[in-house]
């Protein structure tokens, strides 16, 4: 375990940290428990002996799987939980972007709704009055801030709960799983918005499925499996520490399973950048079908990629991936330091060529996914998985996933 960790004052100290929930097999037992004072509970520890320090400005990614206690140890740090067992210290205010809307009352109007929960936050009376118009301006909703949430549609109620858990100037701010509020548009703006507050000096603390986004965001990165800390240190090592763990079950788990296209996690496609065509190429002819057959060592494949787009929007970047049916990614990548290689040919529309050149893979069935996500290379616009499938032969009796150079002698 890493022990690299940023300099700087903690805005967050854990020490031993823990949550049991006790659980009963009866809603009956809990009565019968205080009753006759015997144990009727089975406790379930969703964390157990964490401890963390958070310097001041800088980030830090939380990985693990559904139910690993992610989400838990963000509530517990949000103050929205209490610890079982251990001590949690925090210095300044925290915004937390968990629950978005969680604190509204569908009676209240907008208006009321943000000048409640921001007083909830922390923020003064004169605090609240000089930031309500930056609230509507960015959440879009205009004069719907008048009506009763309950009015809203599940877009405007996510834009204004947004709008109004960022309108803080936090010392923390906990995002879990909201880079994909609202729509395309709303998304990158939400984006953004969380990019400005720790450009301004926040902590961050931001939970996610997406190993590429917490790559990019964050520093460093716990990963927590079953309620225990299993690797604190270096995003990136991190993230490869917690991805040899995922290959491992899902080879332990498709070890006698048949094969099937695997879900990559990636957000679906929504934005203002789109995917408008593709034109695969093997050996410099064109190919259709829904498995490309290959050679080990010998097959060029190329991808001629056009991308329709909004002209209010940087040029995006675009991402191919390659994986095996279990789900094991091969390779990934994307034109982050090159975006000169995506052109617009045309107002609105953009292309771009990706070869693969003599693909050294042996044999065995792969997916294609192509993705075209935003110039900071975060935000999803769209994903097609799989674009393609590829079957790989070769004439020599080999092992493993790609032919490395190699000589015998």
């Amino acid at each position: 375990m890493s022990s690299e960790h940023p300099t700087g004052d903690p805005v967050l100290r854990l020490e031993n940290v823990g949550k049991c929930y006790r659980r009963y097999a009866r809603p009956l037992d809990w009565v019968k428990e205080r009753l006759f004072r015997k144990n009727l509970a089975v406790e379930h520890w969703a964390l157990r002996d964490i401890d963390l320090e958070l310097p001041r400005g800088t980030s830090l990614g939380l990985l693990g799987r559904n139910g690993a206690g992610k989400s838990t140890l963000l509530q517990l740090i949000a103050g929205t939980l209490m610890p079982s067992t251990g001590r949690i210290a925090r210095t300044g205010r925290i915004a937390a972007l968990l629950e978005l809307g969680a604190g509204f009352n569908p009676d209240f109007t907008g208006l009321e709704n943000a000048r409640l929960n921001a007083a909830i936050m922390g923020l003064t009376v004169d605090e609240i009055e000089d930031r309500i118009p930056g609230i509507i301006e960015f959440s879009g909703i205009g004069d719907a801030i008048h009506r009763p949430v309950r009015t809203y549609s599940s877009g405007m109620f996510v834009r204004l709960a947004f709008a109004v858990a960022t309108a803080s100037d936090p010392d923390i701010l906990i995002v879990d799983e909201a880079l994909s509020v609202g729509d395309g548009a709303f998304a990158r703006k939400s984006f953004d918005r969380i990019m400005e507050i720790q450009e301004r000096g926040a902590s961050l603390l931001f939970c996610s499925h997406s190993l590429y986004q917490i790559e990019r965001l964050c520093q460093r990165a716990l990963w927590i499996d079953r309620g225990r800390l299993m690797y604190d240190g270096p995003a990136k090592e991190a993230i490869l520490a917690y991805q040899e763990a995922l290959d491992r079950d899902i080879l332990s788990e498709h070890k006698h399973a048949p094969a099937r296209p695997g879900d990559n996690g990636t957000p679906p496609a929504s934005g203002t950048a789109r995917i408008s065509a593709v034109a695969i190429q093997r050996d410099g002819q064109a190919v259709d079908g829904e498995i490309i057959e290959c050679e080990t060592g010998r097959t060029t494949l190329t991808l001629d990629i056009g991308i329709d787009l909004s002209h209010d929007i940087p040029l995006p970047r675009v991402a191919v991936s390659l994986h095996t049916l279990s789900g094991i990614m091969v390779f990934g990548t994307g034109n982050f330091d090159q975006p000169e290689a995506l052109k617009r040919v045309r107002p609105g529309h953009a292309e771009i060529r990706f070869t693969l050149p003599a693909m050294p893979l042996l044999p065995g069935h792969y997916r294609l996914d192509l993705g075209v996500f935003c110039e900071n290379g975060i935000h999803f616009y769209e994903v097609i998985s799989p674009l393609a499938r590829l079957h790989f032969s070769h004439p020599a009796p080999t092992q493993g996933l790609c032919i490395l150079p190699h000589t015998w002698s």
